[in-house]
């Protein structure tokens, strides 16, 4: 297993610098489906969607996708590690402290190095794959190690200004369940304030180093790599299928590549064991265009 440390929380960031079930593609859902896509807001007018920024406790962490279950609710995602509590070098779910369920959490716009960005909306910590764990007294360590995925119920007075496309990229228009190959491509969207606001290095497009032999894994390069703030951000593959949610930035020995969470997996241990009736990834709006 490569050396790896958590892709670091713009509070964390900022002192080492001073020192199972696929979802439907949105062409083939079917009409009780297309009408609950319908009802969310337009991809160019939402200010909640994959790419946002979220705040918890100060952290910055930027959302992947947008889940919703048997109720209707509707859930944005982000990296379990965001609501972490120990250092950015903490990355083993099954021992490393997290802030509780119930704490709040901001949706924020337009924040940079200069800017504290725009409060959009917010919502509730409901589910973590850290705490889940802990509390199942869970024994795999690859799940320990890679299992990192939170997930966010927006405010009812915040649903309306939610969509589930990918900014840039559209999609996704389903799940992943098969992993990746070397060399397969792959599409993410970052939102770090790190990168002063300049939108057009949000947009990422890299290659899979394959799948790690525990499957909860994919190492990936992408241009420009993830960077302290990206957390929990998502990864689309080649098809535009949601892939993952990206955890870790290895310092060796792949210096410089991302880790990203095997969606599929994170999600099926969350519908097991997160008490969330009908849980599942909402497809987006937008058809997938991977054109860079």
């Amino acid at each position: 297993m490569p050396t790896s440390t958590k892709v670091l929380t713009l509070a964390a960031a900022a002192g080492l610098l001073a020192a199972a079930a696929a979802s439907t593609p949105a062409s083939a859902a079917p009409a009780q489906q297309r009408q609950a896509l319908a009802a969310y807001a337009p991809a160019d007018s939402a200010t909640i969607h994959p790419g946002t920024m979220m705040y918890t406790d100060g952290a910055q962490c930027t959302a992947n996708f947008v889940y919703t279950d048997t109720a209707g609710t509707t859930y944005v995602g982000y990296a379990a590690h965001c609501a972490g509590l120990g250092e950015a070098t903490d990355t083993d779910g099954c021992t490393s402290g997290s802030l509780p369920l119930g704490t709040k959490v901001d949706f924020v716009e337009g924040g940079s190095l200069v800017s504290d960005g725009t409060r959009v909306g917010g919502g509730t910590l409901v589910y973590s794959s850290w705490l889940t764990m802990q509390q199942r007294g869970e024994t795999d360590a690859d799940a320990c190690a890679y299992n990192d995925l939170a997930l966010v119920k927006v405010d009812a007075a915040d649903v309306g200004k939610v969509n589930p496309s990918i900014p840039f990229w559209g999609g996704p228009v389903g799940l992943n369940t098969t992993g990746t190959a070397a060399g397969d491509t792959v599409y993410s969207y970052g939102n770090s304030s790190l990168r002063a606001g300049i939108e057009q290095l949000s947009p990422k497009q890299g290659i899979s180093l394959g799948t790690d032999p525990s499957g909860w894994t994919h190492p990936v390069y992408t241009v420009t790599p993830g960077v302290p703030g990206d957390s929990g951000s998502a990864f689309l593959d080649a098809e535009g299928n949601a892939l993952g949610t990206l955890s870790t930035l290895a310092l060796a020995p792949l210096a410089g590549s991302n880790g990203v969470g095997d969606l599929a997996r994170e999600l099926a241990y969350a519908q097991a064991n997160g008490g969330i009736a009908g849980l599942r990834l909402v497809p987006g709006t937008e058809p997938f265009s991977p054109i860079l």
